[in-house]
């Protein structure tokens, strides 16, 4: 099994009370810290504009600005969105952007792309807010068009949301066959449909039943467009409350109710319960023993939030000492 991690952006109310000024340098250690080591194969960003679970006035950094400066400032770790909307900028652009922080990188750009559904910020950034099905199709187009420009340095397509015609991109990425797509979401008729057609990397539901669950439904649409289900990874999202005892993980939990009450107060019950369900909660040996019984069933990549990450490493440590090491 591989591993991933969120390096906190604000999204997630992240960095709260943490002076802006100081940001940069936060968020730069945390990437280096994961680059210096061996543990972490990547680290992630979430492509936002507004806090969750509501809006703020907290910090939220723009998602490929970020994957440019991580570029220059690492130099092994993988660097990935999770998960770009195809809404917010157009493909044969956002090709040229990926391309460009994948010849930064030396060749470490993953493309994590979705149909998005933060309504907010759909709205407030004048981009409307289409049905499923719209955004949806959008997508796929939208990868489409990507896809050529990884792999062929030219985009033409007249569809229905996006029309490129001849869309120069070159040099092209650095990585053989283009940069990989991670195809986020678990949609059954449209997204993992999508995926089974483009995707390096899936990534949707990490509780047992319903990743199985969904991995069947994906592995279905790979036999429909005649795909090796085996050459797609399948990896899933998970908030990691770690602590050496079951106090420490309550004490880790009562933390995360304190720290949300600072800026989205009526959330804050609901945000403790959502951290506290999560299959990724517990001690190093329960945390372990679930990705266990998760990799049996074909779960090979965990990317990771810690919601503590910018404050103190000390969760990030526990994981990496007595969790990673088994796998």
């Amino acid at each position: 099994m591989k591993f991933g991690i969120f390096v906190p952006q604000g999204w997630r109310q992240s960095l709260t009370g943490i002076d802006p000024r100081e940001h940069w340098n936060v968020m730069k250690s945390l990437a280096q810290r994961a680059d210096q080591g061996d543990v972490f194969d990547s680290i992630w960003v979430y492509d936002h504009f507004h806090t969750v679970p509501e809006p703020t006035h907290e910090a939220t950094h723009e998602a490929w600005s970020l994957i440019n400066a991580y570029a220059a400032v690492t130099e092994r770790v993988k660097l990935g969105q999770m998960c770009t909307c195809m809404a917010y900028r157009n493909p044969a652009y956002l090709a040229k952007v990926a391309t460009t922080a994948d010849i930064i990188s030396g060749g470490r750009v993953q493309m994590g792309i979705g149909a998005g559904w933060y309504e907010h910020e759909w709205r407030a950034y004048g981009y409307g807010f289409p049905g499923a099905g719209d955004r949806l199709r959008a997508l796929e187009e939208g990868v489409e068009i990507m896809r050529q420009a990884f792999t062929t340095g030219t985009s033409t397509l007249n569809g229905r949301y996006y029309q490129v015609d001849g869309a120069l991109n070159f040099p092209l990425p650095l990585q053989e066959d283009g940069i990989p797509f991670w195809i986020a979401g678990g949609g059954e008729k449209k997204t993992l449909r999508i995926a089974a057609q483009y995707a390096d990397y899936t990534n949707f539901d990490g509780r047992p039943e319903q990743f199985v669950h969904k991995s069947n439904v994906l592995r279905g649409h790979c036999e429909d467009l005649g795909r090796d289900f085996s050459k797609i990874t399948r990896s899933s999202n998970f908030n990691v409350v770690i602590g050496e005892s079951e106090k420490d993980v309550t004490d880790k939990l009562d933390w995360i109710h304190a720290h949300y009450a600072k800026t989205v107060p009526s959330f804050a019950d609901k945000e403790r319960a959502d951290f506290a369900n999560g299959p990724l909660v517990g001690t190093p040996e329960q945390i372990t023993e679930k990705l266990v019984e998760l990799e049996k069933l074909g779960m090979t990549y965990a990317v990771t939030f810690f919601a503590d990450a910018a404050y103190d490493t000390g969760s990030i440590e526990l994981f990496e000492q007595q969790v990673t090491s088994n796998f």
